[in-house]
């Protein structure tokens, strides 16, 4: 086919609200990697937090997202309608990140001494949460339903790019804010561009033809579904053991700003920095990719997992803007190594019928990891910079996290041995 009739196959293939919604998700991914990357330093350095407070609340931002993902944030989508849903998501964010950078507002003086800083500031950060799980699965499934069959892979593909796209102008943005503004700038201008996307919704979405209400499932069915994954002891945990991918994975968001405050570069401009990683996902994916097709997918989750965990021995050498930039580096090799070999093993893993509901439980380990990476990273970092003076032991801990993930999958692939015991589709 020539380039001419493929690029109109892509003119014709699509219908408006694909475009819509994919447009409203690179904004939906800019407020949300803005938002985390000035989180943890907004809690530290504005409203005093604790540090090892501060990172609970930031790994629970970062986590609720995808737990709530593999617990039935599609199947809401599927019953509102995706028009509604991301009318609701939108305005949910809107809400949810002007109460983030109002936290510290005079206007809430007497509702924060009414209730402890630390539950207030964690109900806040759950609102989120709420909105971009009923984003994710009303973008992904207007992408199926509004494209047609001859052009739904491309479709994929562009929605990938968009994401990818929203998650490098985030920190960049973050860079340029703390420039030139204040830090609750970067929620205020996150809420104002998640009302636009209501709006933009309100006006430009219309709900998409496709398949109609008889082919969702019930709650009942839902719950039903999730029992059956969660009886598959095998699968249950292969995901545990994956966690700590992102335990280690996560640290670029909740501890490395601070670390480098305390023992790098204090004037370095982190925003800029966290790019690097989203940056190379965008540029080098196609690549790696091809590079890495004949190695099995559960090698290629391995190795993914190792290049992650030791890209961060070259911050713990060096804590320098040309060091942390290393880091993320090879932290997003591994990413791309690991990430589209993860989701075929996952979908070949799951028994016939029930890729949907499996596909959505990978999301449970990107949660998890967030959750517990916050809940330690803090204590850890205090622990080996304030109390045994040797920062560069937190990092050293934080590669041992994610090798002895490495050790754990390795023996996990030779002795379960999942892909000869269950069907593959």
């Amino acid at each position: 086919m020539s380039f001419s009739q493929r690029l109109q196959d892509v003119r014709d293939g699509f219908e408006r609200p694909f475009w819509v919604a994919n447009i409203t998700e690179i904004f939906e991914r800019f407020s949300y990697y803005a938002v985390f990357a000035s989180l943890v330093p907004y809690l530290i350095n504005n409203l005093h937090f604790p540090t090892d407070v501060a990172t609970k609340l930031g790994g629970l931002f970062g986590g609720t997202v995808w737990i709530l993902a593999a617990f039935g944030g599609g199947a809401v989508a599927d019953r509102l309608g995706f028009r509604r849903a991301l009318s609701t998501a939108y305005f949910i964010l809107t809400c949810a990140y002007f109460m983030v950078g109002s936290i510290g507002a005079s206007w809430l003086a007497p509702i924060r001494e009414a209730i402890p800083a630390q539950w207030l500031c964690g109900f806040i950060l759950l609102l989120p949460a709420l909105g971009i799980a009923l984003v994710k699965p009303s973008v992904v499934g207007t992408c199926a339903r509004s494209s047609k069959e001859n052009v739904r892979s491309i479709g994929y593909s562009i929605y990938y790019t968009m994401v990818n796209i929203g998650s490098t102008i985030g920190p960049l943005a973050v860079g340029y804010i703390n420039n030139h503004m204040k830090v609750e700038s970067v929620f205020m201008i996150a809420a104002g561009s998640q009302l636009l996307m209501f709006i933009a919704v309100l006006i430009f979405y219309k709900e998409p033809r496709g398949e109609s209400d008889a082919g969702v499932a019930t709650f009942s069915q839902m719950l039903g579904n999730i029992g059956t994954v969660l009886s598959n002891p095998k699968f249950m945990v292969f995901l545990l053991i994956f966690s700590g991918y992102w335990i280690v994975f996560w640290q670029q968001y909740l501890t490395l700003t601070e670390y480098m405050k305390r023992y790098g570069d204090a004037t370095a401009n982190m925003g800029y920095v966290l790019a690097t990683d989203p940056l190379i996902v965008i540029t080098c994916t196609m690549a790696v990719t091809a590079m890495t097709k004949k190695i099995p997918a559960f090698s290629a989750i391995i190795l993914g997992s190792l290049l992650t965990s030791v890209g961060w021995l070259a911050i713990a050498f060096r804590p320098s803007v040309n060091m942390a930039i290393v880091a993320l580096a090879i932290v997003a090799f591994g990413e791309i190594v690991m990430s589209p070999r993860y989701y075929e093993y996952i979908s070949r893993l799951a028994p016939a019928g029930q890729q949907g509901t499996y596909m959505g439980f990978s999301f449970l380990p990107i949660g998890i990891g967030s959750i517990i990476g916050g809940w330690i990273s803090g204590k850890m970092l205090d622990h080996y910079g304030k109390e045994v003076h040797q920062p560069a032991q937190f990092w050293y801990a934080i590669v041992g996290i994610g090798l002895l993930t490495t050790a754990l999958l390795f023996i996990y692939d030779r002795v379960v041995k999942p892909t000869q015991e269950v069907p593959t589709t």
